[in-house]
């Protein structure tokens, strides 16, 4: 298994229970506990190791056409300085990864992508897709992921926790926006403002030989961030209803029937997949994401069949006991139109047990967005 350049920082840590994800030995959870740490984000502040993470790097002529054709969402409108989340699709609308864009200069992007899709990405944006194939000449795309490392700080503590240790003012940097040629406990860093957790958040972007200082200066200031493993950044992200790719989307599953419509915009002149993408809304996906609470206590996993009235109408994508809330909650890909809000559903635990769909995301942060 592959190891992030912070897997000797934590490696010995009282109490860490190591994992293994996408081909990479990750921490689980550390001393605290998955669910002590996800109420620290809550709370307060949390810090995770995604270094895991690819990145790859457009640049030169051709850059902003190539993305803009690659994905659904517009990144010819995104400004300098900006990041944008969106899928990427197959000609036949299935989902090759959900990524964020971002623009560092006019020709130049920056593209963060998940850690089991990076090679299968890297192939298909540098030289397996059709508009390479047009091009004459085509820009460069480069897979950076062996130099970078990546940190994640979350939480409603994060800003006032990360400002006197970082040389940027945060409370300029907006949503989805980010400061290239940062210092952040004295190393360079970009650091950007966008979360995977329902909560406000910071990610730093460093150096490989950099990472551990950044680790430890964050964790060892005065307000201490809470260490935060994979256990927490999923119980998190499923109560803000935030994809994980190969549950809620994979290239069977289209952005449509996962509920990211904002992030396919039709009105582009084209991209791949836009085609079978306006057929699938024209006549209505086959199939919808939707949040259920358990009635019976339980945690419903991946891939458990959910019937209704006897018929099998869907199976669950994510599952877990809410830490925020106290339930059991999950979200489940159904036939569109199969149950909606209020109505009760089976679901293939053993025993099966009973569970009732309800509003999306479960948890919204007080105050809403940024």
């Amino acid at each position: 298994m592959r190891r992030t350049p912070l897997y000797e920082a934590y490696r010995d840590s009282p109490g860490v229970r190591m994992t293994e994800f996408g081909g990479w030995q990750m921490p689980l959870c550390f001393e605290s506990g998955i669910i002590a740490e996800h109420l620290a984000v809550r709370e307060g502040a949390g810090l995770f190791d995604v270094s895991h993470m690819g990145e790859l790097w457009f640049e030169g002529a051709g850059s902003l056409e190539l993305l803009d054709w690659l994905v659904t969402n517009d990144v010819r409108g995104m400004e300098v300085c900006q990041a944008l989340y969106s899928p990427m699709c197959a000609e036949d609308g299935g989902t090759i990864d959900d990524l964020v864009v971002y623009r560092l200069d006019r020709e130049k992007f920056l593209v963060v992508v998940n850690a089991a899709r990076t090679a299968i990405d890297f192939a298909w944006m540098s030289r397996e897709n059709p508009w390479i194939g047009s091009s004459g000449s085509p820009p460069r795309v480069s897979d950076r992921s062996e130099a970078i490392a990546l940190l994640a700080l979350q939480g409603p503590s994060a800003a006032g926790l990360l400002q006197p240790l970082v040389d940027v003012n945060l409370a300029a940097l907006g949503r989805f926006r980010f400061a290239a040629g940062a210092t952040v406990v004295g190393k360079r860093a970009l650091v950007s403002r966008t979360g995977y957790t329902g909560e406000d958040g910071f990610e730093l972007f460093v150096d490989r030989a950099d990472a551990r200082a950044v680790w430890e200066g964050l964790l060892r200031s005065e307000a201490g961030a809470t260490p935060c493993g994979l256990g927490a950044r999923d119980t998190l992200r499923i109560e803000a209803r935030l994809p994980l790719y190969g549950q809620e989307l994979s290239e069977e599953i289209s952005p449509l029937e996962a509920g990211l419509k904002a992030f396919v915009k039709l009105d582009k002149p084209d991209f791949c997949g836009k085609q079978a993408l306006a057929r699938e809304r024209e006549r209505g996906s086959r199939r919808a994401l939707r949040g259920f609470q358990m009635v019976d206590r339980g945690v419903a996993r991946h891939g458990h069949r959910v019937s209704r009235a006897g018929r099998v109408i869907g199976e669950v994508t994510s599952g877990t006991k809410s830490p925020s809330l106290g339930a059991f909650i999950g979200l489940a890909l159904l036939e569109a139109g199969s149950a909606g809000i209020g109505d009760e559903v089976t679901v293939s635990t053993a025993p099966e047990k009973r569970a009732r769909i309800v509003p999306t995301p479960f948890y919204r942060r007080i105050g809403g967005e940024r």
